[in-house]
């Protein structure tokens, strides 16, 4: 590492010269391409998916996305003027590209489409190809059309998938408040304005990258829509503490003497290897999503670890070269003059704090474990799902439409079921359409529509609408009813085979895949990070603790999510949409990124207890030294990412917040409750046996230095040890 420090600084540059060449080539080359992003995904052996692929199969015009052109009057809307206007609107709508077929209310076959009151109708449109296949341009001017249609009392609204692809809005706010709000924070921590943009620049120019990579790599392989959002949530947010972290080990090496390049050097030869290792975890365990077998998270995890991949060569790169540039200018005016005059500045908090911890252990171990305890028991109810049209921003069409069908007809006509059956022999027609009825009949059922069948088709449809909601917990329990109590005894004795389907279903399911393998993800990033926390502290009780907290963490900040999202304690007043199930893909996306961020503190807490403990092998003084050393910079970095996740949640998308909030609680409960209070207080309570390594293990492990080459201690500049 010191030698690439050294080359980066002693070429500043070129080095600078060559980031700006890279990210205009890779700018250019992404404008040239443009970006393909899917949201496809596939749950193989699932029912919904055997109903889809029997619908492509043998009745392709169902198979394609569905959207609805919802209307309201203020009076009937059969009315001559309601009804000429907006026949002549589907009309054209009927006539655009990739529409297949527009049912209107003013047909025989679409009569159940108008409300019960006469002031809503709709017309449902099938689409030719899945949502994520229709081109958005397309799109974009079926609404403009639809939209047209406004005025003189009429109220005209889409829903549908096709129209959330359209009506996703951008983070470019959100990105900007984040960096704001980093600034600001690192401008406070270190009163230098120098020193305040470095660590910006950086992780904007490694995000940059990152992102610009990620729109080529969407032509090689499936990336989703929220792969490059989430990917310049987690950049920006490590990429800005990766920096801060090597810039806060230059400061300190200039205030204790040591001339600029020597002082860059060593801050990437120490800090720099932390960067690495703590950059590295996270882009193992983002990429660990890939053992789950689904496309869909691996375009978000390829997405993520790409743009933390940038981040940390910017880090290691970019970032010395600067530092090159500013000088002595890292430092304020203040501490300029401080080091001119012969002062220095010891960390009087944080050693105070410290000596409390120490005093103190068990105390504020109960108190902490209380804390963590009473976050985490909304967990206990979490349920997995898909949100619906009905939690998007209250301005957006597709939920003013969602709104408008609910009022109309009831909550569950926004999300039907379709019944879709193999009916190889004629007398199973007859069979479909008895279950049909017994089907009408069943708790929790609105209304069922037995679609007419094609002549000498094999398959029949049935649409089931549920009396509640697609996200509600009693449509899913319905879907279970469905499948294990009412199906069953139709099929019994016949050739009929019926599958459950329909966009609500699929949902359902992907929650139900991702909750029967989430067990052994978790398995697998625990024991990952204690493999590696082991080879580089070369201890057994370092990655078991690390472990048990980073099982903690996510308890906690799992408790908040579903307290703010699930129950709506806090989505509700902050206009994120209503109470709701949190997202399927939500657990495991967090679990990686949230295994990646503790580890990153951690490595940083206990590499510096390390390095004293080789030192001096005084196990208080170890913890003293690291927990003086580390806690202002550990906690002012997740000051800074708990600013960029919550400007994120604001964004306008439920799931960026559920992620921006569920990641900024995650890092608040990490860096205030646990690295600060409970991890020292317990290594206090375990004493020497924390670097204690079985001999024989010893000699079969490799050597991973992430303190960088061991250097003499300096007794002056260490706070005094706590006394006993």
């Amino acid at each position: 590492m010191s030698a690439l420090a050294r080359w980066c600084y002693g070429h500043r540059l070129l080095v600078v010269l060559l980031w700006v060449a890279a990210l205009a080539g890779l700018g250019i080359a992404s404008t040239a391409v443009g970006s393909k992003t899917s949201n496809s995904f596939s749950l193989p052996g699932t029912e919904s998916t055997k109903a889809l692929d029997l619908l492509k199969a043998t009745m392709p015009a169902q198979s394609g996305a569905n959207a609805s052109v919802v209307w309201e009057s203020s009076g009937d809307v059969r009315d001559p003027s309601v009804k000429n206007k907006m026949t002549a609107t589907l009309d054209r709508l009927a006539t655009m590209p990739g529409v297949g077929a527009i049912t209107s209310p003013y047909s025989a076959q679409g009569a159940r489409q108008i409300s019960a009151d006469k002031h809503t109708a709709y017309a449902s449109v099938d689409f030719t190809k899945p949502a994520n296949e229709l081109e958005k341009a397309d799109l974009q001017k079926f609404v403009d059309t639809a939209e047209a249609a406004r005025g003189d009392g009429l109220e005209v609204e889409l829903g549908g998938d096709p129209i959330q692809q359209v009506q996703q809005p951008g983070t470019s706010s959100s990105e900007l408040v984040g960096i704001v709000a980093a600034a600001i924070v690192l401008f406070i921590a270190f009163g230098s304005l120098f020193a305040m943009l470095l660590p910006i620049g950086t992780a904007v120019a490694g995000v940059g990258g990152g992102l610009l990579t990620v729109t080529l790599l969407t032509h090689v392989m499936s990336i989703g829509e929220v792969g490059p959002i989430l990917g310049a949530l987690i950049g920006l947010g490590v990429g800005i503490d990766y920096a801060l972290f090597i810039v806060t080990r230059h400061r300190s090496n200039l205030k204790s003497g040591m001339d600029v390049e020597s002082s860059v050097v060593k801050a990437v030869d120490t800090s720099g290897r932390a960067v690495l290792f703590a950059g590295g975890t996270v882009v193992i365990a983002l990429l660990g999503l890939f053992v789950l077998g689904m496309s869909f998270l691996n375009g978000m995890a390829v997405a993520s670890a790409t743009t933390v991949v940038f981040t940390v060569l910017a880090a290691v790169t970019l970032l010395p070269a600067l530092l090159g540039f500013i000088g002595m200018r890292a430092l304020s005016r203040r501490e300029r003059r401080a080091q001119t005059m012969g002062g220095g500045d010891r960390p009087g908090f944080w050693v105070r704090w410290a000596g409390t911890v120490d005093r103190r252990p068990v105390i504020l171990s109960a108190l902490s474990l209380v804390l963590i305890a009473v976050l985490s028991l909304p967990v206990l109810s979490l349920r997995l799902g898909s949100s619906d049209a009905g939690n998007d921003p209250a301005s957006t069409t597709t939920r003013k439409a969602y709104d408008m069908l609910a009022e109309g007809f009831g909550p569950g006509f926004n999300g039907p079921l379709q019944l879709v059956a193999e009916t190889p022999a004629a007398s199973d027609q007859q069979a479909l359409q008895n279950l049909a009825s017994r089907v009408s009949r069943t708790e929790g059922v609105a209304a069922v529509v037995a679609l007419p069948a094609e002549p000498g088709a094999k398959v029949g449809i049935v649409q089931v609408v549920p009396k509640t909601s697609p996200q509600s917990k009693e449509t899913a329990d319905l879907i279970s009813h469905l499948r294990d109590d009412v199906i069953p005894p139709a099929e019994r004795g016949s050739t009929l085979k019926v599958y459950v389907g329909g966009q609500t279903a699929i949902f359902d399911d992907f929650a139900e895949v991702l909750t029967g393998k989430l067990p052994l993800f978790l398995t697998v990033i625990i024991a990952l990070g204690c493999l590696l926390l082991l080879v580089a502290f070369r201890s057994l009780l370092v990655p078991l603790t690390a472990a048990v907290m980073n099982v903690l963490a996510t308890a906690a900040s799992f408790g908040v999510l579903v307290a703010f999202f699930q129950y709506g304690w806090g989505s509700d007043p902050l206009g994120l949409g209503a109470a709701g199930p949190v997202e399927a893909f939500l657990p495991v996306i967090m679990l990686s990124i949230l295994f990646g961020l503790s580890m990153d503190y951690q490595v940083f807490l206990v590499s510096r207890m390390h390095e004293e403990w080789v030192h001096t092998r005084d196990n208080r003084r170890a913890i003293a030294v690291g927990q003086a050393e580390t806690g202002r910079v550990i906690t002012a970095a997740a000051t800074i990412m708990i600013a960029v996740f919550v400007a994120f949640a604001f964004g306008g998308q439920r799931v960026i917040a559920e992620f921006g909030i569920g990641l900024a609680a995650a890092v608040a409960i990490d860096a205030f409750i646990l690295r600060t209070v409970l991890v020292p207080a317990v290594m206090h309570l375990f004493g020497n046996a924390n670097w204690w390594l079985p001999a024989w293990l010893g000699r079969r492990l490799p050597h991973l230095s992430v303190e960088g080459p061991a250097e003499p201690v300096d007794e002056s500049r260490q706070p005094e040890p706590i006394a006993p």
